[in-house]
């Protein structure tokens, strides 16, 4: 299941911090931009319905993790938005996306890496 916007807000809040509670949530996200505490709590009350996330209910305070796989929630997101905006070109991102001039200096050259390293893959020593 594709998480909307602002699950995927609070997954990666999540992701980075571990399991935290709704009220930790959403201090994280009004770090950014002001939301109400009701509005977070039903944001993760339907994430869990969805299975986007468990909720450990042992306590007082319910403790939220994600129920999702970071890297492939990504990979699919990102496999979606290449077939819908650049008609399932990968080169087309990446020349729109380097072609913008945002990249910096050390991005390009870990970029460069990855492409040497996908020419040149390292076969493994017994």
């Amino acid at each position: 299941m594709k998480p909307t916007e602002s699950e995927l807000e609070i997954l990666q809040i999540l992701w980075h911090n571990g399991p935290l509670s709704v009220r930790s949530i959403n201090d994280k996200i009004n770090e950014s931009r002001e939301v109400g505490y009701t509005t977070t709590l039903k944001i993760m009350q339907l994430m869990n319905e969805k299975g986007l996330t468990t909720r450990d209910t042992s306590s007082r305070t319910h403790i939220y993790q994600a129920n999702i796989d970071e890297q492939k929630t990504r990979g699919s997101l990102l496999s979606d938005f290449i077939d819908t905006a650049f008609r399932g070109s990968a080169q087309s991102l990446v020349l729109q996306a380097l072609g913008s001039g945002n990249a910096s200096q050390e991005e390009l050259e870990e970029i460069k890496k990855l492409i040497d390293d996908l020419e040149h893959p390292k076969t493994e020593q017994p």
